[in-house]
């Protein structure tokens, strides 16, 4: 008897997904679940026994203390009635975090931490962190103790496993990749693909949005009636907009896409690209790969063994635009090569990064059985 907990269910962002793909796939013999969330924008949806709760929420700090205050009273009520044995938290965010109650055992499912997404995680610096040194001081203070409250910690890739370890995490930690709904994302051959190279995430600077215009500009110059289609928003929303003003007859700029339409793109492309410098497991990466995309990202941790060099796409060293421009042109020359890779991917997907398989995975840690992978 599980009690999930993140506040953000109706969002369109990673967890979101990964929640939503988690309860459509769980056996029929599952455990009750009880997802813990907020009613921000709330739409109907029902899975097999999971009982859905709704706190009030909107978006903001103050909203994320009181919500976090109110659940931590759901979960409390819950435990003494005997309805849950386990807290399943994902973050972030990390302040709904800090109100767990310590006698109720936590599975934390850490898809990102700020160690990662601030770049100090690698030795060589790709991107400028968003957070000023205090503020990073205090989400590692918030981290530390959300750790210190939990049982088993599940990672998405073995650098986030990784990452976990540098905080001094003592418990068994479970890499279980985040997958993509194959049964949803299966690519349609009656619709014309009218776009050469998708790029598709948050517009954010550690997403690699300064990198991708550099590409965009490559690729026009050597290829001047190319179709490029970014797909997503972020931070940096106005700066891209502006740097790619000029490039108007060659990239479409959807801006926010609501999870249901990306299919039409990836089923509209020919190939997948990301200058993403971080990522927990990236989600559009894999869906594009259940739509038989192959993929040209850059050659870090997260992306290894889902991105298999010659086989399911191209990894390119961080920062090597021409590569990355030359690897992209390879497969819009060549398209057999661009089939077989994305066959290959998608056969990579079904085998490996099923959400029918991974559900079973993610329920293996609540029982006796999860162990340290």
């Amino acid at each position: 008897m599980i009690a999930i907990v993140y506040p953000q269910f109706y969002g369109v962002g990673g967890i979101a997904r990964y929640l939503d793909s988690f309860l459509s796939n769980l056996p029929i013999d599952h455990p009750q679940v009880y997802l813990i969330t907020g009613d921000e924008h709330r739409v109907p949806r029902t899975y097999s026994g999971v009982e859905i709760i709704h706190i009030p929420f909107s978006s903001g700090r103050l909203n994320l203390f009181t919500w976090g205050l109110q659940a931590r009273k759901q979960l409390i009520k819950m435990h003494a009635e005997g309805k849950i044995q386990w807290i399943n938290l994902h973050f972030p965010p990390l302040i709904p975090g800090l109100f767990l109650p310590r006698y109720i055992p936590v599975v934390l499912t850490a898809h990102t931490t700020y160690l990662g997404m601030s770049g100090q995680f690698y030795e060589t610096k790709h991107f400028d962190s968003q957070w000023s040194n205090t503020s990073l001081a205090i989400k590692s203070w918030m981290e530390q103790r959300i750790f210190s409250l939990t049982s088993k910690v599940i990672t998405l890739t073995e650098q986030g496993r990784q990452e976990v370890l540098s905080y001094g995490f003592k418990g068994p930690i479970t890499v279980i990749p985040n997958g993509a709904d194959v049964k949803t994302f299966t690519p349609d051959a009656s619709i014309d693909k009218d776009i050469d190279v998708l790029f598709c995430g948050r517009i954010e600077f550690r997403k690699g949005s300064r990198p991708m215009i550099e590409i965009c500009r490559q690729l026009i110059a050597k290829k001047p009636d190319i179709r490029i289609a970014i797909v997503g928003y972020g931070d940096d929303d106005v700066w891209v907009n502006e740097a790619l003003a000029p490039y108007s007859k060659n990239v479409l700029l959807t801006g926010k896409v609501p999870f249901s339409e990306t299919i039409n793109y990836y089923n509209r492309s020919h190939v997948y690209a990301s200058t993403s410098y971080y990522e927990g497991l990236p989600g559009t990466c894999l869906e594009a790969m259940a739509m038989e995309l192959p993929a040209v990202v850059w050659d870090f941790l997260f992306y290894r063994g889902l991105v298999i060099e010659d086989s399911t796409g191209y990894l390119v060293a961080p920062n090597d635009f021409g590569a990355m421009t030359d690897k992209i042109l390879n497969l819009l020359t060549h398209s057999d090569l661009a089939t077989a890779m994305g066959q290959k991917g998608r056969g990579l997907l079904e085998s490996e990064y099923s959400w029918s398989k991974l559900a079973l995975n993610v329920l293996g840690v609540f029982s006796n059985e999860g162990k340290d992978e």
